[in-house]
């Protein structure tokens, strides 16, 4: 026997009523006025209107200024070996060296292997010395997925500043990220935005000169006058000690109570850092984002271990911002505009239309069926669908989730899926009846052994969901969550909640004939 426990009872209802309040601001005239935690659920692209923006992320630039970088080591190994060479030179590729001397060719290898993790030396068949300096497969796929973390993080962090609301922004293939700006109808400010490559790069302050010597014209050639984040103005060197490509992380440390930003640089910046720092004690040294000083703290000791923290007047807040800054500021790579997409607010406008026709009518249709078929339990069927939608929206609107086209599809699907699972339910209970089973017992062993095959149809519908989910992208893995969504309310509503409305008419009525 179903125990209507009080607190069991309470919960049920509790459930019920969070998810029809956080239902209730998509039905709002003015959804302005809501505070920020009671909101709507977002409206896709393709239901609100906006832009669409498929960028190319150029790689050959990245692993030209890589192997750029890497060129320069071999100089400097060479040099310090005191070794002959003819030809050093780079490409996307890779680097190229000749070193006639047969003898020293192995010592060279040897030290070209051990400049960077993954590097592999290889030399020409043809016996004339030339070695080719490049990565193996496995340390370039991960440079060329770290340049798209990177570039996806300043994207976001570029499109947030227009206070776009829920930018739909991923990686889609080895070398290109998909923008969805649901209501910006013009995306040209937008691409001037993301025409910006976020360079980064550390600079040695110039302490020789005043910002008033040089404002005055008595500046070296080698230095030039940049400005800060905050609109003070400082004197700089201008070749870069150390490139911010080399940066592989920064977050927010705490010094006591103080919040500090700690950074982490690959193997080739953490040796160029060491230098720089060992040779500089005391010095400022600038940290600059796409041309401007974000920061310009005392180098207070020689930074040897490939990281180093920021100390400075930070907030917490402040802190996060500079860390986000640098993380972002990492291995730059121009984006081109491949393909761009605008959708009409009329066209949204038309497909939220058909979608709530299609749902309407769907659902209109539902609530005759269960009616004719199961009459006074179909009735009760009915009332767990209404709760069904409702807490739906409530969780999506609860977690932000973006409604799209495939979305109401999802939702839609669930409702049947919902009614699927009361009918399997009611045809138990009249099977038992039909067997000879009382009223009572035929509605505790209908709801307890239709369970099981409830429970094992929506384990395999979540299956095919995370699949979805996890290969997918845009409306497909729109479909998968609002379908996940659907199966776990479906469950909770056509098990928990119609179970508990039978059993309530079951007490109060006790009735000797089942209406079904």
């Amino acid at each position: 026997m179903y125990k209507l426990s009080l607190n069991r009872i309470l919960i049920i209802i509790a459930i019920c009523l969070v998810g029809i309040f956080f239902a209730i601001p998509n039905f709002a005239p003015d959804k302005t006025k809501l505070p920020k935690w009671w909101q709507p659920v977002n409206l896709g692209l393709d239901l609100q209107g906006g832009s669409s923006l498929l960028l190319q992320v150029k790689m050959d630039d990245v692993l030209r200024d890589k192997m750029s970088t890497v060129e320069e080591l071999v100089r400097k190994s060479l040099r310090d070996r005191r070794t002959r060479y003819q030809d050093l030179k780079s490409d996307k590729n890779g680097v190229t060296v000749k070193i006639a001397d047969y003898s020293a060719r192995d010592k060279a290898k040897e030290a070209f292997r051990k400049l960077d993790e993954g590097l592999v030396v290889t030399e020409d068949e043809n016996g004339e010395g030339v070695l080719t300096v490049t990565y193996n497969e496995q340390a370039m796929a991960a440079l060329k997925n770290r340049v798209i973390d990177q570039s996806i993080s300043i994207v976001r962090r570029r499109i947030d500043e227009l206070g776009t609301k829920e930018p739909i922004i991923q990686g889609q293939g080895s070398d290109r990220i998909l923008v969805q700006l649901p209501g910006v109808q013009n995306p040209e400010s937008v691409k001037i935005l993301l025409g910006k490559t976020a360079k980064m790069d550390f600079h040695l302050v110039d302490e020789s000169t005043t910002l008033a010597q040089a404002k005055r014209g008595k500046i070296s050639k080698a230095s030039k006058i940049m400005s800060g984040s905050e609109g003070e103005q400082y004197v700089v060197f201008r070749k870069p000690v150390v490139g911010g490509e080399h940066l592989t992380d920064a977050k927010v440390t705490f010094d006591g109570p103080n919040p500090v930003v700690s950074f982490r640089f690959d193997t080739f910046g953490g040796r160029q850092f060491a230098e720089v720092t060992s040779a500089h004690v005391g010095e400022r040294l600038a940290i600059v984002l796409d041309n401007e000083v974000i920061s310009a703290p005392n180098i207070q000791t020689a930074i040897t271990g490939g990281s180093g923290i920021i100390t400075g007047n930070f907030t917490t807040k402040s802190a996060n911002d500079l860390a986000l800054l640098l993380r972002s500021g990492a291995l730059p790579a121009p984006l081109e505009v491949m393909e761009e997409r605008t959708v009409g607010a009329g066209l949204g406008a038309d497909s939220i239309k058909a979608g709530v026709t299609a749902s309407i009518v769907g659902f209109a249709a539902v609530i005759i069926f269960m009616i004719l078929a199961y009459s006074l339990f179909g009735l009760m069927v009915d009332v767990t669908l209404f709760l069904n939608v409702a807490i739906m929206l409530g969780i999506m609107s609860f977690m932000g989730t973006t409604l799209t086209l495939p979305g109401i599809a999802g939702i839609i699907l669930t409702i049947g899926m919902a009614v699927d699972a009361n009918i399997l339910i009611f045809e138990r209970i009249r099977e038992e009846v039909n067997h000879g089973r009382s009223i009572r017992d035929a509605i505790t062993v209908g709801f307890t052994e239709a369970y099981r095959t409830i429970v094992d149809s929506n384990l395999t519908t979540l299956a095919a969901a995370a699949v979805l989910f996890y290969f997918g992208s845009g409306p497909v893995r729109g479909f998968a969550v609002t379908l996940t969504i659907g199966i776990i309310v479906s469950m909770f509503t056509s098990v928990t909640v119609s179970r508990l409305m039978v059993e309530a008419w079951l007490a109060k009525y006790k009735p000797t004939k089942l209406p079904l």
